[in-house]
């Protein structure tokens, strides 16, 4: 049974914030990496790895020129030899309680865990032990349909006719849509089928319930938040948290 629900407004924010960004060194770095795990991982044809076709998608939304991405592949192959990057994940808390996941690829896991405990301390924040936030969220999948490109009702029956668990219309340009682990392809095929565009389609962590950030918070969980994703091994960040509207606007201008 699909239904609509509320939701945090940081997802949006990142994605629009990395939509902005998508021509620097930087996130095609990170792509890269990805690309190059998920190959070793699952292998380099894309109709036999899903992960890999969506982040192949993802790579090409972000204008990351085709040779790049066909290099990294080559890379997750063997076919090319280069740094061997491994997935971690960090966690760990925020100003004003906030929890944290922080996805990384790394080649030096001591360096990249010396460097994260550093930067959440110089935040107000602080790394914690493992399992210590997990808890906290639920690995689903989200894809984000641009309103100004398809109807209310036209994403909500293709979206439920697939399995799709929720889809949420609380943003102004997106609708946003939840999808459980195994149905996050299906329902992202079924989609496309119906000549429904999609902007951003990923398997991500969802906080069961977010924590309100008092104003006074808001711009410091915000500023830890950026420069986690700033950092060259972050690949994503997930927190709990919802802030105002007008604090999420006031730091938007700063």
């Amino acid at each position: 049974m699909v239904t609509l629900a509320g939701h945090s407004k940081w997802a949006n924010r990142v994605h629009r914030k990395t939509r902005q960004d998508a021509k620097r060194a930087k996130l095609f770095a990170k792509l890269s990496r990805s690309l190059i795990v998920i190959t070793r991982e699952g292998g380099g044809d894309p109709d036999m790895n899903p992960r890999l076709r969506t982040l192949i998608d993802s790579a090409r939304q972000a204008e990351m020129p085709g040779d790049r991405i066909e290099y990294a592949i080559k890379r997750g192959l063997g076919e090319v030899e280069g740094k061997q990057f491994e997935p971690v994940r960090y966690e760990g808390y925020g100003p004003a309680g906030v929890a944290l996941l922080v996805e990384c690829l790394t080649d030096n896991n001591q360096r990249t865990v010396a460097q994260i405990r550093n930067l959440l301390k110089e935040r107000g924040g602080k790394l914690g032990g493992a399992g210590s936030v997990t808890w906290m969220f639920e690995q689903k999948g989200v894809i984000t349909v641009p309103k100004a490109e398809a109807d209310e009702e036209t994403v909500f029956l293709a979206a439920a006719e697939a399995g799709a668990e929720d889809v949420l219309d609380e943003d102004e340009e997106y609708f946003e849509i939840h999808t459980g682990v195994r149905d996050f392809h299906v329902v992202l095929e079924a989609l496309r089928a119906e000549g429904i565009p999609t902007e951003r389609a990923e398997l991500t962590m969802v906080p069961a319930n977010n924590v309100p950030v008092p104003d006074d918070d808001a711009p410091k969980v915000l500023a830890l938040l950026d420069s986690l994703q700033d950092h060259e091994d972050v690949q994503q960040v997930f927190a709990n948290f919802e802030v105002s509207d007008e604090a999420m606007a006031a730091y938007d201008t700063n």
